[in-house]
């Protein structure tokens, strides 16, 4: 029995030792996987990280690009009064010439309205001219000329010329 006894525990020795092993061999290898997926993360972050700076880089480009001509603010201006305001503040960052030209045309054509539309009689008339003015002055911008509108187009850019 004793015999048995040596034999058993020498067999379960060599059973522990083989777990042992077998344990130390699975640790090895979810270390390595776990530095490889560690590499492969900072790899794939880095170029995730790389592309959104390209990516932010490009739309800052076309959006400086899409503004810096005016045009989109002279039409943006003509889009009632939200709309001049939102071209007042999208000039003021980055004046051009084009823009500030049709701020200043859409104000008067804006305050020739208010004042013609409190004259009793002339409400109508006045309506009507204010609209034939925006129109034309709309053309204008959407064709990329600096055209001032008829009869007071020059006096808005004198009166208005600090905007």
């Amino acid at each position: 029995m004793s015999e048995d006894s040596k034999n058993l525990s020498d067999d379960l020795n060599e059973m522990l030792d083989d777990a042992k092993e077998s344990a130390q061999n699975v640790g090895k290898k979810i270390s390595s996987s776990t530095k490889e997926f560690t590499e492969d993360a900072k790899e794939k972050t880095k170029e995730f990280s790389d592309n959104a700076k390209r990516t932010a880089d490009e739309f800052s480009r076309d959006a400086e690009k899409a503004f810096s001509d005016g045009k989109n603010v002279a039409i943006i201006a003509h889009i009632t009064l939200i709309g001049w305001i939102i071209a007042l503040v999208m000039n003021s960052s980055n004046k051009t010439e084009f823009g500030s030209f049709y701020i200043r045309q859409v104000l008067g054509i804006i305050l020739l309205a208010l004042v013609l539309s409190i004259i009793p009689f002339v409400n109508l008339i006045g309506w009507i001219l204010a609209l034939v003015m925006w129109i034309m002055s709309l053309i204008s911008s959407l064709n990329g000329e600096m055209k001032p509108v008829f009869l007071l187009g020059d006096k808005f850019q004198d009166w208005f010329k600090g905007l």
